[in-house]
């Protein structure tokens, strides 16, 4: 069971609505994903321009939590303003707080990540912040009350997988709160990874809405999610040097 504050899930794979070739192939793919908790950007939502596509209009967002996200925000006022738009709008008070603060690497600019999540607390929202691998930074964001700590595995869409396993092991290690791991899956196989290293969920778009068979992407990476969260609950045997016998030798009949 995934909780994130006063919310509970089944699955632990979390899902981005963009980028999908058209929307029946979109609604398949996040019904083959059994996703419980479908992500987008506020400011790309034709509740505030109505030039822009609904991105939701053929799910039925009844059956899933909504988690809008300040994507687009290069301040901390622009963050919890976009935040404020979306609760006012009733669309869910848990929101992925992402601060940008490099175009060209989209990496998060962690001082005003920092900002908005402590306003956001303030304002009673559910705050899950999207943040680099930054070791002390997730600290700092927990030890301000935030509800889950979302790192990147890689640059937002680059399908690089986990960079940097180690960072990643040590935020795992340290959190008290969901560690969700958010950007740069490219495969099924990363999925996995992030999950075996102890997180507690996966957020993806491109991974699925980009692959030639987006809809087949769903059900790998729902899988992968799956598999991997169990291997880590199982413990992995330690990696030796050299080989061990699968079989012992005491009590074999000697030819």
């Amino acid at each position: 069971m995934l909780k994130i504050g006063s919310y509970s899930f089944q699955s632990r794979l979390l899902l981005g609505t963009g980028k999908f070739p058209n929307y029946e192939i979109q609604k398949k793919a996040v019904e083959a994903s059994e996703t419980e908790i479908l992500t987008f950007a506020v400011r790309r939502m034709n509740i505030f321009d109505q030039s822009q596509p609904d991105l939701l209009e053929e799910l039925n967002v009844k059956n899933y939590t909504l988690l809008p996200n300040t994507a687009g925000a290069k301040t901390a006022e622009e963050a919890v303003r976009i935040a404020k738009l979306a609760k006012a709008s009733g669309l869910c008070d848990m929101v992925k707080v992402e601060v940008i603060g490099c175009d060209k690497t989209l990496l998060p600019d962690p001082v005003e990540t920092l900002k908005a999540s402590e306003e956001l607390l303030k304002e009673g929202f559910t705050v899950l912040p999207y943040t680099s691998d930054d070791v002390v930074l997730a600290r700092k964001l927990e030890e301000l009350g935030v509800h889950a700590i979302m790192p990147a595995a890689a640059p937002i869409g680059s399908g690089q997988g986990i960079l940097n396993e180690l960072n990643l092991s040590f935020i795992i290690e340290q959190a008290n709160v969901p560690v969700i791991v958010d950007a740069g899956i490219g495969t099924a196989s990363h999925a996995a990874r992030a999950m075996e290293l102890g997180a507690d969920g996966v957020l993806l778009n491109t991974a699925v809405s980009g692959a030639n068979d987006p809809v087949l992407m769903a059900e790998a990476m729902r899988d992968s999610i799956i598999a991997g969260h169990k291997a880590f609950r199982a413990g992995r045997i330690p990696a030796k040097r050299y080989a061990t016998a699968s079989s012992p030798k005491e009590g074999m009949t000697v030819s």
